[in-house]
């Protein structure tokens, strides 16, 4: 009898984990995905140990909503066109499994071409404003002092950019972007492997993108404690950032 009831209570519990872990799954497939920033390539709009919620629903959904990116479906569901400027999550093109984070700069068949540094977008010189002349922003272990910027894309989205003086990929070919895919850039652009860099990131495919970034909701300077060492989250804890809005 008491074997019985034991076993019943082990059935139970495991029907209750089994349904919660289901419904975490669809959450964060579908809804809503925490998401860590582990690098510098996006300062000073994201810095490295901000906790960031991705909207899993803004461009639809492809196997790479899903843990582990399952190879069910090679298209996607109903699927909506990013923005010029969005910040997207995506899996990169060299293995489809990792994730990244850059900033929607090109669409398919757009011409984008950097000269002494100036990014022009089809013909036209993206608008760029001095924000602040000099400004700390990381790159690796690093921290460089550097010129930040406001862009403004051709639809009106502003954001910081960071440029070092002497700077990567001044002058470059022009990218042209094929069917179905984007390019995109880091807002840290002279520490940023993304689409400028063919062999390592490129043109990214529609299927890869996850999803659009929405806030900030938990940030920690890594380099002032862990999160482990919660007697010190006085130090690291970035208040000012928690639940920002990103754009």
């Amino acid at each position: 009898m008491k074997k019985n009831k034991f076993l019943k209570i082990i059935i139970d519990n495991l029907r209750t984990l089994f349904w919660a872990l289901l419904i975490a799954i669809m959450i964060r497939s579908l809804i809503i995905q925490p998401f860590y920033i582990p690098s510098s390539s996006m300062e000073p709009t994201l810095l490295v140990g901000d906790r960031i919620f991705v909207s899993k629903y803004s461009y639809g959904y492809s196997k790479h909503s899903f843990p582990f990116s399952p190879n069910i479906y090679n298209k996607r569901l109903f699927s909506k066109d990013p923005k010029r400027g969005d910040l997207v999550v995506f899996k990169t093109p060299a293995d489809n499994r990792t994730d990244y984070i850059k900033r929607l700069i090109g669409f398919p068949g757009d011409e984008i071409q950097f000269v002494d540094g100036d990014i022009f977008l089809n013909g036209s010189k993206i608008a760029r404003e001095k924000y602040m002349i000099k400004e700390k922003v990381r790159c690796g272990n690093y921290n460089f002092n550097t010129v930040v910027f406001i862009e403004t894309l051709p639809n009106g989205v502003k954001y910081l950019a960071a440029y070092n003086k002497e700077g990567t990929l001044k002058n470059t070919k022009k990218y042209i972007v094929p069917k179905n895919h984007y390019f995109l850039m880091g807002d840290n652009r002279d520490c940023s492997k993304d689409s400028r860099f063919l062999d390592d990131v490129g043109y990214v495919k529609k299927l890869n993108l996850v999803g659009k970034a929405k806030i900030i909701f938990f940030s920690n300077d890594t380099k002032k404690g862990s999160l482990i060492k919660i007697w010190n989250l006085n130090n690291s804890f970035r208040l000012e950032r928690t639940f920002k809005k990103l754009k």
